[in-house]
């Protein structure tokens, strides 16, 4: 594989590695990378031990959260994990509540006692 489809894989992973030489395929670009807020609060510590990196990650707009209009929960199969922080979620909201497809993944785990050092995730848009 050339130079430039390496860098095709690793901009488009959420979307199944496709490359700009596979015509009519979806790619995604890195909108954001983040730590995990308030992942102390949530399922983080329950789910520790099935999380993985690379696991997909769902965003979810909360726009009445009472503590921030631009929140953005971010789930695990279903479960809670915490939010996008929030000096980082006005532009994926603002994305979000344009209609944009955003996925999410894990890419980062670490056993810390700073909570917000054991998760890290990316953000991607779909093209």
């Amino acid at each position: 594989m050339d130079q430039e489809c390496v860098r095709c894989r690793r901009l488009a992973w959420p979307c199944g590695w496709r490359c700009h030489r596979q015509p009519g395929r979806k790619a995604c670009i890195l909108v954001q990378s983040s730590p995990l807020a308030g992942s102390q609060y949530y399922a983080v510590g329950e789910f520790w031990g099935e999380l993985r990196v690379g696991d997909l990650l769902e965003l979810i707009r909360e726009p009445d959260n009472r503590h921030d209009r631009h929140a953005i929960r971010v789930e695990w199969r279903g479960h809670k994990l915490g939010y996008v922080p929030r000096a980082e979620n006005r532009a994926v909201a603002a994305a979000l509540d344009g209609g944009d497809k955003l996925v999410a993944r894990i890419s980062r785990l670490t056993e810390h006692r700073n909570p917000w050092r054991r998760v890290e995730f990316e953000v991607f848009a779909e093209l």
